[in-house]
């Protein structure tokens, strides 16, 4: 059956970008329905994103007039510019189980990259040119996935490797238990550490945000390495604009900065409830009734997700991001949740993983970022 892609410039072919997941994914428990207004204003582009002056476009495909996939393809200029490279990028992929579809899709986006002058494509890559959505999972299908991480069928690999998609890196998510019994060893050894190499950790409450997104700058200015492809350090602004995001969902303990005895910052961590687990009972959608489930089943979550740990370097190996794993331990278990989950990591970062695994992490998914050539 022919495929018929078109370039999103419609209000049907906008609706129809959004909701085609709901059709993919029906009778699947394990799938997160997502906020249809999100996925509207990252369409419609976002003025306060740092891609937002950035191009991109969004293309869907149909067969006999039916939706049957969907793909987003985009430039980083920013990250071309610092990396010295022409790289494009695709996101929010989904297709039914044919080559044809799936093939159409990647055509119409290598095409639109090709004419800007771009040389190669990789993805599945966040929207919002951040942690979310980034990868396709391709191990640890038994459950739903926490927040902001990817989820999709274990054929949509096959699509991508078949039309010529190489592994570009594994990223790992790692289990952690809350009622984890290296818990009272671990504590231990920061209480040692903190006092000789004289840091503490602080947890950061909603009215210093502004002074907390200051330090943060400085300690990615450090802590994040040069040889890193995909990532830079982001901008004072950019950093206010995602602190502005997530304001709505911040709780107290949440983000927690580790300042050294002189009062230098010298990490910190974010981690965030698992708000998939209310997403879940939403369907998409917030209004009218939405937002009071939001607000009710909150209070029910169990779990959480570790986003971001940065250490710099002359404090890598002194016990602070064991400090961070003990306070989300203890607030986990304050909150009376039962696990937690530190994600996405990339396979050839071992420092992190060392980290992980030695506070009790065990790797259960992961997800894979592919390259291709033009």
């Amino acid at each position: 059956m022919a495929v018929e892609i078109r370039e999103i410039s419609s209000k049907h072919d906008l609706k129809s970008f959004i909701n085609l997941p709901w059709q993919l994914y029906r009778g699947d428990r394990n799938w997160v329905p997502p906020l249809k207004s999100d996925l509207l204003g990252t369409l419609l582009g976002n003025k306060d994103t740092p891609e937002a002056d950035s191009p991109r476009a969004y293309f869907m495909a149909y067969q006999n007039g039916r939706a049957v996939g969907r793909l987003g393809v985009g430039i980083n200029d920013d990250r071309n510019f610092k990396k010295q490279r022409r790289e494009g990028y695709i996101t929010l992929f989904e297709s039914v189980n044919d080559e044809a579809v799936s093939a159409a899709l990647f055509d119409a986006a290598s095409s639109w990259l090709k004419t800007r002058g771009i040389d190669s494509v990789k993805g599945p890559m966040s929207p919002n040119s951040a942690d979310d959505l980034r990868g396709l999972l391709v191990e640890g299908f038994d459950g739903p996935p926490v927040f902001m991480n990817s989820y999709n069928r274990p054929y949509y690999a096959e699509l991508f490797e078949h039309y010529g998609f190489s592994k570009y890196e594994d990223y790992y998510a790692y289990y952690l238990d809350a009622r984890t019994s290296r818990l009272d060893t671990l504590a231990k050894i920061v209480d040692y550490a903190s006092q000789k190499y004289g840091f503490y950790v602080k947890s950061v409450k909603l009215q210093e945000i502004e002074l907390a997104v200051r330090d943060i700058k400085r300690i990615l200015d450090t802590a994040m390495p040069e040889e890193w492809a995909d990532l830079t350090p982001p901008s004072l602004e950019e950093l206010r604009a995602e602190a502005e995001r997530l304001r709505v969902i911040f709780q107290e303990d949440d983000l927690q900065i580790a300042y050294s005895k002189e009062g230098m910052p010298i990490g910190f961590m974010l981690a965030l409830n698992d708000y998939n687990q209310v997403l879940k009972r939403l369907d998409g959608r917030l209004f009218p009734f939405g937002i009071l489930k939001f607000y009710w089943y909150r209070r029910r979550i169990t779990a959480a997700r570790i986003f971001n740990l940065f250490v710099v370097p002359e404090y890598e190996n002194k016990g602070v991001p064991f400090a961070f794993f003990v306070n989300f331990f203890f607030i986990a278990r304050k909150r009376g949740y039962r696990y937690g989950e530190g994600s996405t990591i990339g396979e050839h970062n071992k420092k992190a993983r060392r980290v992980v695994e030695r506070a009790g992490g065990l790797h259960y998914r992961t997800y894979r970022i592919y390259l291709k050539a033009l």
